[in-house]
């Protein structure tokens, strides 16, 4: 069968985590329907599985992976309400992670046998993305080893920063949860947690790092640009609002 290279991309504004965390698993449970339907088919029969990339920002929220550590999060029920933040434990990789407005959220939502299945190959290609992005405001960012996310002074980590976290779930080799790149975020919500479990190393911004705001459709589209290229695909936009 031949491989749909064809990425539908949402542009869903503010939304609640669980909304779109809802939204995820409706997506991902129709590209699985799809692939448990063709097991029935010959090979000449089968059904493309269809790709999606959502983006978004959250209201504050703090979530927790599969492998975190409820202690990270510094915060009671009451200093919770207080910050305007929720808390949601969640079925990705990682620890403890806080989104919030300002920063660009990416949820890929991709049938990776439409593409290549290698599971670390997918996470390095999502880093290179935002890799690439930072390259376009003279950031110089990059990999630490054994951790996830991409970072700023990555090389001699005199004063690493992390500015953007990841964490993926991949069932049946259909991906959901994704990136998350501190824009104009407000890092002081990060002091409640120890972010990803890492309490040695600073988060950052691009408006932290370049001393201004920046337009985060702009960083969007360049975020796209690259995933694009790097992916090999073809995105094509849908109206958040006509699926709903």
């Amino acid at each position: 069968m031949k491989q749909n290279k064809e990425v539908v991309y949402e542009r869903m504004g503010l939304v609640d985590y669980q909304q779109a965390w809802d939204y995820q698993e409706q997506l991902l449970k129709q590209i699985v329907g799809v692939k448990t339907q063709n097991r029935s088919l010959e090979e000449a029969e089968h059904l493309q599985t269809p790709n999606y990339l959502l983006l978004c920002q959250h209201p504050h929220v703090y979530t927790l992976g599969k492998s975190g550590h409820e202690e990270h999060l510094l915060l009671n029920e009451q200093q919770l309400e207080e910050r305007h933040a929720s808390f949601y434990k969640i079925n990705r990789g990682g620890d403890i992670t806080y989104h919030g407005p300002g920063q660009l959220v990416a949820y890929p939502i991709l049938d990776l046998e439409n593409f290549f299945t290698d599971i670390h190959l997918y996470l390095r290609l999502l880093e290179e993305a935002v890799i690439q992005t930072l390259s376009e405001y003279g950031l110089q960012a990059g990999r630490i080893a054994g951790l996830t996310g991409v970072w700023l002074d990555f090389e001699e980590q005199r004063n690493p920063r992390k500015i953007c976290a990841m964490g993926v779930k991949c069932s049946r080799w259909v991906t959901m949860h994704g990136l998350a790149l501190n824009v104009n975020t407000d890092l002081s919500y990060f002091g409640n947690i120890v972010p990803c479990g890492i309490s040695d190393k600073a988060v950052t911004s691009l408006e932290k790092e370049l001393g201004h705001a920046v337009p985060i459709e702009e960083v969007e589209e360049k975020l796209l640009r690259h995933f694009e290229k790097l992916f090999e695909a073809k995105l094509l936009l849908q109206q958040y609002e006509e699926r709903h």
